[in-house]
């Protein structure tokens, strides 16, 4: 993502690319991003990139690779709080207090450029652009996080499932990828933590979507068939059972619906 080698393949689509990109700031600026705004950090599958407890030093952008947000509570049941894929920002939730309060793990060998944050700070200061750049590109992130959550509160497995795919979707279709057709890069057993539901209503809710002739899926593969259905299921919610639902956005455990 540096000015040094251009704009990278996923550079284009990648949450920090306006910073490295944009054509607002001028060519010492630049250099200073350049020396910042590194590609350089490979992290393995099944490494984490932080730990809950590490202090806050950057903001990273998925260059490579995706990664999943874990935190552990006190009884040592961990709970999947977000999935990342390229182009999305990891690390923001250490901002507010000094030090990060979940883990970030790979699930396949990635890549992420790093942006010091208190040299990004430093920035914003000196140069507005770069400043709104960094604004728009936290809060983004976190009205995409809320508003997935907030709806989840109010749906059922199915619609559940189904809003998991078509936000995959969607974001993949924003970095230039095909909206129908890509690869889970988590098990069914991620899924399942994340939506609060068991491994065997996400299995038995894909078969569904399947059947109906919806989606079609071979191990992590999975095509969208009917595009226009599927997002009609996804916006039924509010309309299903609430409890249970309810219950996995406010509790420390995942609520577990049938």
């Amino acid at each position: 993502m540096s000015a040094r080698s251009g704009l990278l393949a996923g550079c284009k689509t990648c949450a920090m690319a306006g910073l490295c990109a944009t054509g607002r700031i001028d060519a010492s600026t630049r250099e200073q991003i350049d020396r910042v705004v590194q590609c350089v950090r490979i992290v393995h599958r099944g490494d984490a990139l932080y730990r809950p407890g590490d202090p806050f030093r950057s903001i990273y952008a998925i260059h490579t690779g995706a990664f999943k947000t874990v935190v552990v509570h006190g009884e040592g049941h961990e709970q999947i709080t977000g999935f990342g894929i390229v182009g999305d920002t990891l690390g923001i939730d250490g901002i507010a207090s000094g030090r990060h309060s979940c883990e970030a793990v790979a699930l396949e060998d990635s890549s992420v450029c790093v942006m010091p944050f208190e040299l990004l700070e430093m920035l914003c200061r000196e140069r507005w652009a770069i400043q709104r750049h960094v604004h728009q590109m936290l809060g983004a992130e976190i009205v995409r996080e809320s508003t997935l959550m907030m709806l989840l509160g109010t749906m059922t497995a199915e619609e559940r499932v189904t809003s998991f795919l078509t936000d995959l979707s969607r974001r993949w279709q924003a970095r230039g990828y095909s909206a129908a057709a890509f690869t889970l890069k988590m098990t069914r057993q991620e899924i399942g933590n994340y939506l609060g539901l068991k491994l065997e209503t996400v299995s038995r809710m894909l078969s569904k979507l399947h059947g109906q002739g919806l989606i079609d899926v071979h191990g992590k593969d999975l095509r969208i068939l009917d595009i226009d259905r599927l997002q009609t299921l996804a916006a039924g919610a509010g309309h299903g059972e609430r409890g249970c639902a309810s219950s996995f956005i406010t509790s420390s455990a995942s609520a577990e619906c049938a």
